[in-house]
């Protein structure tokens, strides 16, 4: 299935974690990501694409509808996971590190290779920028290839290659705006948050970050806990006082229209069409999400 806006959290899950795949469909995230990465030793690796079929068969099983697959850096582990993951049916490819936009076209090439004769979906890719060369590059990244469907950057990564001390929001501010304004040019989802996705003890903490990062733009984030879901739907799921007031403009302005009225007013202030436009996707966000 296409990533679509309506993701507003996918869980990291272990590809090995077979107790976790087994309740995936309990913790309410919109997607799941098959962790080849951090989640799996270096000498599991082999093992876990292995893994991988029965995994993502266990994750359909539940009706679970989004499933991408972290792959690994660098090219040599990267090239088998790509194809364990296409083999075995991800819907996504979650692509840590990446740099430079000719990253992104080996990849489509080497994905192009491996989808040869295959009757499965084309797969998507989610981006992740987590070095400076990657923040320094984001927005020819972001338009590198039709497979990239959302772009979110790895905080904890990214403040480690900057030599920041942590990944406080303030020091990530900037990084944060480059990228979601890359995403927005491109046309595709900006994900992101402003906290640390280590955040899962102080889940209070967590959620605000989720809620200022919908205001700045943000259509949905990751996390690597299931308390973290439910933060993460109830951040970015529109309100449903604000859907309310949204279909009330939107009626208004479309009465005033048929009416042959040049000048709308709702509630003392005029409409105009930044401000319908902003009420349009809100409402149709919500029916996509399934709020509406």
């Amino acid at each position: 299935m296409m990533l679509t806006d309506a993701l507003r959290s996918l869980l990291y899950i272990p590809v090995l974690g077979e107790k976790f795949i087994a309740r995936a469909s309990e913790r309410g995230a919109d997607g799941i990501i098959l962790d080849l990465e951090d989640a799996i030793a270096p000498h599991m690796k082999e093992e876990a694409r292995e893994a991988l079929p029965q995994a993502i068969q266990a994750l359909r099983q539940q009706n679970i509808q989004q499933i991408l697959v972290r792959i690994n850096r660098p090219l040599g582990l990267a090239i088998p996971d790509i194809k364990a993951a296409i083999d075995a049916g991800a819907d996504a490819l979650c692509l840590p590190k990446i740099d430079h936009p000719e990253q992104i076209h080996l990849i489509d090439e080497y994905v192009d290779e491996c989808q040869q004769g295959s009757d499965h979906q084309d797969v998507h890719y989610l981006v992740l920028i987590e070095t400076a060369r990657g923040i320094q590059n984001v927005a020819d990244i972001a338009q590198a290839s039709p497979r990239i469907k959302a772009i979110t950057m790895g905080n904890e990564d990214l403040a480690a290659d900057l030599g920041l001390p942590d990944s406080d929001p303030e020091l990530m501010a900037s990084y944060d705006a480059l990228v979601r304004l890359a995403a927005r040019a491109a046309g595709v989802i900006s994900m992101g948050y402003n906290c640390s996705i280590a955040e899962f003890t102080d889940l209070d903490k967590f959620e605000k970050g989720a809620r200022e990062g919908a205001r700045m733009g943000h259509l949905g984030g990751m996390c690597i806990h299931p308390k973290q879901v439910p933060c993460l739907n109830r951040a970015f799921q529109p309100d449903p006082e604000d859907v309310v007031e949204a279909e009330a403009l939107l009626n208004a302005f479309n009465t005033a229209l048929a009416q042959g009225l040049g000048a709308v007013a709702y509630k003392g202030k005029m409409i105009d069409k930044p401000i319908v436009e902003r009420a349009e996707r809100l409402v149709a966000r919500a029916k996509l999400i399934g709020t509406l």
